[in-house]
């Protein structure tokens, strides 16, 4: 390993730099249900390896159970309080105007990717979308020996931006479509013929969840799938990488018996029963892969318009969303933020958010589901979805386990290079 630095520190933690290559990859949509059944019917046998032999726990994800929230809050160690990114999607209260997180710059502070590459540590990260490779790119380049690149946009590399090219020639593989399971293979792919070559110490491999939106546990379609990444978790180890897996969310159907999708339109409940509060619900699951869920998901901020009137009115109306057959928590923004480690100035005036078989989204009129066709509704954002399998391929230190009264995903790299 080239860095002569021996650990890098953020955010009230101490990082050793790694001795050996490790490899850290969060599957998104990683429920445990894919990981028990998977076990069970002897269809995961490196990760069956990583329970027997190494270290294994259920832990609990940032809020909401988002894919931006807690990929920055993995490759931070932090909670989304302190990165500030609490969402896919947000309502800017200075201006009015609702935006998509894009890239990184709403975020706050660095990270751990960025920090090992200023100590000399050679990086990789790679994702499957592109939009969440210019959140993670935050720190990196070129010039300090990192790689980083999406499986989208796979065939637009540039030695300059993403410190490697002709990566369809190189991975001999084409660049994938973006709604496939081939989209997260593909990088998983590239990370292991970059540990063969030699050509990074650390990586950071995040996946996309769109088998699990459509399909699953159990499932033809998602067993081949979680046997193509365990296979390449295999490769990993066999190469010689600590290895450690992780998810960003579960995920959970949300559909009736009859297959129908179980959906509160939450604004068009608030503004029908108290007409002068001009409700805003923001889905912050939003993304621009809405094909997965149509923009539903279990998580929603809801912001007030009007005057200031509008206030004595958001204790009932939080009081009358609790009764909402619909509803398994609602709570101020304020009360959402101190309980959920949230960053309170990206806040709403209500959270609120759904049972595990419900979504919950804005006006009926917003959301398309065509797109969903005849399958189930398959969902996360809420709290039914903050459970995720936490993994690594070796044991931990022992009194480790001890120590820990409660894991979460952002542990993730404290777990594989400290522990």
């Amino acid at each position: 390993m080239p860095s002569q630095v021996p650990s890098i520190q953020l955010h009230g933690r101490t990082y050793k730099v790694p001795q050996r290559a490790t490899v850290v990859i969060c599957i998104d949509g990683f429920d445990p249900e894919y990981l028990a059944a998977g076990i069970e019917d002897g269809i995961l046998p490196s990760m069956a390896s990583f329970l027997e032999s190494g270290f294994h726990t259920t832990a609990n994800c940032a809020m909401p159970s988002l894919t931006n929230p807690n990929n920055l809050s993995i490759i931070t160690g932090a909670p989304t309080s302190i990165h500030g990114i609490s969402g896919n999607y947000y309502l800017d209260k200075q201006t009015g105007e609702e935006h998509m997180v894009l890239d990184d710059s709403t975020m706050h502070g660095t990270t751990i990717l960025a920090k090992m590459a200023d100590a000399g540590v050679r990086v990789a990260a790679i994702t499957a979308k592109d939009k969440l490779r210019r959140l993670i790119n935050h720190g990196l380049s070129p010039s300090k020996g990192s790689i980083c690149f999406s499986a989208q946009c796979a065939n637009e590399c540039l030695q300059s931006e993403h410190g490697i090219q002709d990566v369809e020639n190189w991975l001999g593989k084409p660049t994938p479509a973006q709604y496939s399971g081939d989209l997260s293979l593909f990088v998983l792919d590239a990370g292991v013929k970059l540990l063969q070559e030699d050509r990074a110490d650390l990586f950071y491999l995040t996946l996309s969840d769109y088998i699990q939106h459509k399909h699953a546990p159990r499932s033809p379609e998602s067993n081949e799938f979680m046997r193509a990444i365990d296979a390449r978790l295999g490769e990993l180890v066999k190469l010689g990488a600590v290895v450690a897996v992780t998810g960003d969310h579960g995920m959970s159907d949300k559909s009736a018996e009859d297959g129908s999708p179980n959906v509160l339109f939450l604004e068009d409940f608030l503004n029908s029963k108290w007409p002068d509060c001009q409700a805003r619900v923001i889905c912050p699951i939003s993304d621009p892969f809405v094909k997965h869920h149509g923009a539903l998901g279990g998580f929603v901020r809801v912001h007030l318009g009007g005057n200031e009137g509008k206030k004595p009115a958001v204790w009932e109306m939080v009081a009358d969303c609790r009764k909402l057959p619909e509803v398994e928590m609602a709570l101020t923004g304020e009360e959402a933020a101190a309980s959920f480690e949230m960053p309170l100035d990206r806040e709403g005036d209500l959270v609120i958010m759904s049972k595990k078989d419900f979504v919950i989204g804005s006006r009926s009129d917003k959301h398309d589901l065509s797109q969903l066709g005849e399958q189930r509704l398959r969902s996360h954002g809420g709290l039914s979805e903050q459970r995720i399998p936490l993994l690594k391929s070796t044991a931990v230190l022992p009194g480790v386990l001890a120590e820990w009264k409660r894991w979460r995903n952002f542990d993730i790299f404290d777990l594989v290079l400290n522990c």
